[in-house]
Formats: C-alpha cells, structure tokens, sequence
C-alpha cells in the first residue's frame, strides 16, 4: 500500500488533501478514485485513508481510522558518526533510518578529514534529512529520524551520554564487548558513538569515557568508518528482539 508522510497539522479528523512532492509522487503511482493509502504523521501515528479524488496537483483523501504505527522499534537508538569524506554518512543515514535509528547525529572529531563550514552544512543538512524522509517512506517507518549536526565533540558527548546505554566504539578496546554493555541492564533509549577514518586519538576516548559512555569493542576486525555504526545498530536492534 502506498504511504505518504504529511505534517500532523494538515491532517484533518475525516478528510485531507495531498500536495507537492506527495501529490507528484501519487500521480507517478497511478492512483485513482477508491485506492486504499497510508498516510503518516511522522510522529507514529499511521491513517488508513481512500482516494476520493484525483485533481492536477492535488488527491483527495477520505481518513478511515487512525492507529499506532507497528513498524517502529521499542528500543529508541541515535547513531552519533563523526564527520566523513564523501558520500559515506548519506550511505549511513539511509541504512540506519531502515534498521530503525531515533536519530543520526554528525559531529567533528581530531581525525575527522571532512570539516564542512557552515554554509556547506546548512544544505548538507536538508539534503540528509530529505534522504531520511525518503529511507522511512520504503521501509514503511511511522518515524522519519531527524539528522542533527553538532559542532563540537564535547557536545556530541554530552548529548550521547543522555541516553540509558551511551556507548564509543574503539578499535584498541579488549576488554568491554558491545554484547556485554548491552546485557548489563534493560534500556529503552541508546547512543552509540563511532569514529572517523582515522578512528578516535586516546585522549578522546578518555574524554568518552569521562562523559560516561561506555568504551566498547566490535570485534576484533577494523571496521570502516561508514560500516562500524551500521554494525552496531543492527547487532542492538536484534539484541532487542526487533529482527
């Protein structure tokens, strides 16, 4: 069934209309008068709705019942990466919205090589968020998770650390498994925190450590940059009995 993602605000009790991109994306699906859609608020409620009509620019919908959206995880986890060259945190953002991630959250680190400035980031900034509009529109999401750029590292802590499990991933770590973190107590809101391409310097992962995040392994494999937050989401999602 198609679905549409419409501000709660232009979502009426019995009647509502879609517009725009939505409007152009209906007519590139061929919908006509009686086919049944879902419409999302974004906030996890999810419309099951009809066509009534089919104008140019415009589709009208009748609203049938409203219900909680099931497609969104119970455990509610933002993934913090630190600036990347070239596509690689589109590539992320992307991945993580359909593993299921609250949030994706870009910061600067010592060893970051990417350091957009501010202008360059105020439209990076629209473009990932459009790309995590689109990821949960596929897979059927009843949240779109909001990409969030940071200026700071020591910002970056201090809003990971919030979380009930806020873990920093370390190439250099034996010790602490992301699976032993994960089974030390229940949670229901989570952080974790990957590197650059060149990873985190040690006084970084003191300052991690300091904040309160838990300094964790993912193996003993060296993980990209663009694959270690991919990994880490999947192996918590499924940890949390989502897969």
């Amino acid at each position: 069934m198609p679905r549409f993602f419409v501000p709660k605000e232009e979502i009426g009790a019995s009647f509502m209309t879609l517009t725009g991109e939505n409007a152009a994306h209906a007519k590139v699906l061929r919908l006509k008068n009686g086919d049944e859609v879902t419409v999302c608020d974004a906030e996890g409620t999810d419309y099951r709705c009809t066509v009534s009509d089919v104008a140019n620019g415009r589709i009208s919908l009748v609203v049938h019942a409203s219900s909680p959206a099931e497609s969104e995880a119970e455990v509610s986890c933002a993934v913090y990466m630190a600036f990347a060259k070239s596509d690689k945190f589109e590539h992320v953002i992307q991945k993580a919205t359909e593993l299921g991630a609250s949030e994706l959250v870009c910061f600067p680190s010592a060893r970051c090589v990417s350091r957009p400035d501010a202008k360059s980031l105020k439209n990076k900034l629209e473009r990932w968020q459009k790309i995590a509009a689109s990821a949960a529109e596929q897979s059927r999401r009843g949240r779109i998770p909001q990409v969030i750029a940071l200026t700071s590292y020591a910002d970056a802590l201090a809003r990971a650390a919030q979380a009930e499990l806020a873990v920093c991933f370390y190439e250099n770590e034996e010790r602490l498994t992301f699976r032993a973190a994960i089974e030390e107590r229940p949670f229901r809101t989570a952080a974790i925190l990957t590197g650059p391409e060149g990873g985190f310097e040690e006084n970084e992962v003191r300052q991690a450590a300091a904040a309160g995040l838990r300094i964790c392994t993912l193996g003993r494999r060296i993980l990209r940059c663009e694959t270690a937050p991919l990994c880490a989401l999947s192996a918590l999602m499924y940890a949390a009995g989502e897969f």
